[in-house]
């Protein structure tokens, strides 16, 4: 410290204070100076958002290590995590100021042993770090014990508090939360730690629903580090692109493609030292893992390439972060999100992001990942556009993959970040928290279990009589029944549901293939992708032959080969925003070009520009193509999709590109007519546009929802009629203004 320490220095603990001394640190960081007067006080919610590497976790744990050595270690601290990775890395982190103090740390997953979980129930003292879904477990099979085992918690720290937001599994651990406290009859001070927020008043919001105003929100305002910034640009030849579907066949016959070159380019730029390079699908990680491999092969030299996704086993994604760990060795993780979060895997020279990046929020966690220790933040991005050809679709000749790339990094540049997602019902997890209610007590009256989920709880947008509806649903599906005095109890299917061992994930956990190479399991497969024999995969960032697929056992066998393809794999990036769609429109009407775009970036830009101008998007929202129309709403994906929700309950036919929407057989002038009718009759009910949709089963206990519900939560979450709205009304404008250019 400096030979004047600071204030909030000297309220921390003697002994706290003296770890820090023995760590060198010559001042507390900007978010740790202003948080632990607010930690101390023990009284009120706080968020703390800064920047990743900040120190975000010492400024909610050395004033809370502070207050258990007042209390003589005669309290406890729960820390929730995302992911167990992030639990094991705290662990050793808070050990050590802990382990000064003489304060136990207890880590708790599935991971961890039943002997050490055994260690805490009969100590529950220190600092407990575990994830939703092993705190659901707590309450599912230890319920008439929680509120011994949480008799002396002080305060609850939910770390990444950005990736719980407005999410199933976010609605998961608020509604324990609050059953913690019901179980306890007393209210516990919450932290949330994050180093992406959009808007801090809604994460407030879910942090303690209805109380938002009375959070103490702590934001950094330390000077951000210098960011090095380059967006290279590539085009992928109509020919060539066909042979991208013999990536790592033994014909090898793809070094001139665009996902070649970019190999290429990203080698250069990342061998030698550490990196992580982002892909926005396992997919796309396997393939690049494969060409880099390769190159290092090319080269004769030992591979600095590893491929990480959440598809593979716990030890080979370990055995990655440990290379990483290495201080002199180079290594490059490819990687989807499961590297994006606070996982600590030493200091990282630069992030390189394959394909466009769906948010500005994770974008920012991202190059977070880079340039600490006063080092620059280094972040390369690729982008492949199509070759421009007569016969390619009006949005495909718009580079609109390089428009996005721009507008999100525009928008990083300018500071702002995605809002929390809309709230939805969460009628699915909902579903979920009745059913562990009833197993925390043994039984429970609707009326206490609405109160508890409903009334205190994160689902307030439920009302009683919906929750009636629902819980009469429920038992028409012998999930759940009732006793004569009216006690809720779980039917047949209801103690099926609860007795497997997923119940306690709110959110899909689909049945998988095991994928093993003789003992050693690789990872793992969706049952939705089969693959057959005798097919060549890469898996792991290596090549493989499978020899046998088992369908009763789901298991995978595979040998070492010389050819492969990257395995379908589920899921893939999430919903992008209105605001990154505005910020392309205004984009395409600009004439400058931003100074971190490479030559080629910058000639595809010119392009968009040109096509943009061509079709006199400026002055228009319809253009025809083959027959159809091609809509333009540049209102972000959530509206899009529900426009083509509203359209396809007319009878229309068509598929959206994210900006807009492509409409088969209707030219643009009788589809303009067919708008403005729409329009002109307002705002259409969002659960009578739900029950035209097929299938509205998302979320994972979806379906057990009677079909009013279902349509009603659906409608919550996926759709915005009335920005939906908005453009048709525009459009309608435009029809009746006529100063819309009409295309032939």
């Amino acid at each position: 410290m400096t030979t004047e320490p600071s204030g909030s220095f000297k309220r921390l603990h003697p002994t706290v204070q003296q770890w820090i001394w023995q760590r060198r640190w010559t001042e507390l960081r900007d978010a740790q100076e202003q948080a632990i007067p607010f930690v101390l006080e023990g009284k009120r919610d706080v968020i703390i958002s800064a920047a990743t590497a900040s120190g975000k976790t010492e400024a909610a744990f050395l004033p809370i290590a502070s207050q258990l050595l007042k209390m003589k270690g005669e309290g406890l601290a729960l820390y929730i995590s995302p992911l167990k990775a992030l639990i094991n890395d705290q662990f050793y982190r808070m050990e050590d100021l802990f382990g000064v103090c003489n304060l136990p740390v207890h880590p708790w997953h599935g991971d961890i042993a039943a002997s050490k979980k055994s260690s805490f129930e009969k100590n529950p003292r220190g600092a407990l770090l575990i994830t939703p879904e092993s705190l659901e477990s707590i309450f599912v099979r230890r319920g008439f014990y929680v509120q011994n085992t949480f008799r002396l918690l002080m305060v609850v720290v939910v770390d990444e508090l950005h990736s719980f937001i407005n999410t199933e599994r976010g609605f998961q651990l608020s509604s324990l939360l609050c059953r913690l406290e019901t179980a306890l009859c007393r209210r516990i001070p919450r932290i949330g730690l994050s180093a992406t927020l959009g808007d801090m008043r809604l994460a407030a919001e879910f942090l303690r629903p209805g109380e938002a105003t009375n959070t103490e929100i702590v934001e950094s305002g330390a000077a951000g580090q210098e960011l090095r910034m380059l967006i290279k640009g590539y085009e992928e030849t109509l020919f060539r692109a066909e042979e991208t579907e013999h990536i790592g066949s033994e014909s090898e016959t793809d070094q001139g493609t665009a996902a070649a070159a970019i190999a290429q380019d990203m080698f250069k730029a990342l061998r030698g030292s550490k990196n992580l390079a982002f892909a926005n699908s396992r997919r796309r990680v396997e393939e690049f893992t494969d060409r880099l491999v390769r190159l290092c092969a090319v080269e004769s030299l030992p591979a600095e390439f590893f491929a990480h996704h959440g598809s593979l086993s716990k030890s080979l994604r370990e055995d990655v972060e440990s290379i990483l760990k290495e201080p002199n060795r180079p290594a490059t993780a490819v990687c989807t999100s499961t590297l994006e979060m606070g996982i600590d895997i030493g200091q990282v020279k630069s992030v390189a992001q394959v394909d466009p990046p769906f948010s500005v929020a994770s974008l920012r966690q991202r190059l977070g990942r880079s340039g600490r220790r006063g080092d620059p933040a280094i972040v390369r991005m690729f982008v492949t556009e199509p070759e421009l050809h007569t016969e390619l679709a009006p949005q495909d000749t718009l580079r609109l993959d390089l428009f996005q790339t721009i507008a999100v990094t525009s928008l990083l540049l300018r500071r702002w970040c995605e809002p929390p997602a809309r709230a939805r019902l969460h009628l699915s997890t909902l579903i979920q928290q009745v059913l562990s209610l009833v197993a925390q007590y043994g039984g429970i009256t609707a009326k206490e279990a609405w109160k508890i989920t409903c009334g205190a709880g994160p689902f307030r947008n439920i009302d009683p009589q919906m929750f009636a509806r629902l819980l009469r649903g429920l038992a028409a599906q012998n999930i759940l029944m009732q006793s004569a005095d009216g006690t809720l109890l779980h039917a047949p299917l209801g103690e099926q549901i609860v007795n497997h061992y997923s119940f306690y994930t709110a959110f899909w956990t689909s049945d998988e293939f095991k994928v093993v190479h003789g003992s050693t399991v690789l990872g793992s497969l969706p049952v939705s992708r089969p693959i057959p024999e005798k097919s060549l995969i890469l898996f792991g960032g290596r090549r493989w032959r499978v020899v046998q697929v088992d369908d009763r056992d789901k298991v995978v066998e595979v040998v070492p080969a010389q050819g492969g393809r990257a395995p379908m794999f589920t899921g893939g990036p999430g919903r992008v925003h209105r605001l990154v769609h505005e910020e392309m429109y205004r984009l395409y009407q600009a004439t400058d070009t931003p100074a971190f775009l490479d030559h080629r970036a910058a000639a595809l830009l010119r392009e968009g520009r040109e096509q943009f101008a061509k079709y006199e998007l400026r002055q228009t929202n319809l253009i025809p193509f083959e027959g159809g129309s091609t809509l333009f709403c540049w209102a972000g994906d959530l509206v899009a999709n529900t426009l083509l929700v509203q359209l396809q309950a007319l009878g229309f036919t068509g598929l959206s590109f994210g900006v807009g929407l492509f409409i088969e057989d209707i030219e643009p002038r009788k589809l303009r007519s067919r708008i403005a009718e729409i329009a002109g009759s307002g705002p259409i009910d969002p659960v009578v546009l739900s029950d035209s949709v097929p299938n509205r089963i998302i979320d994972r206990y979806d379906s057990y929802l009677p079909p009013d519900l279902l349509s009603l939560n659906y409608a919550s979450g996926e759709l915005d009629v009335q920005q939906a709205w908005h453009v048709l009304e525009a459009i309608r404008g435009d029809c009746i203004a006529g100063t819309t250019k009409q295309l032939p």
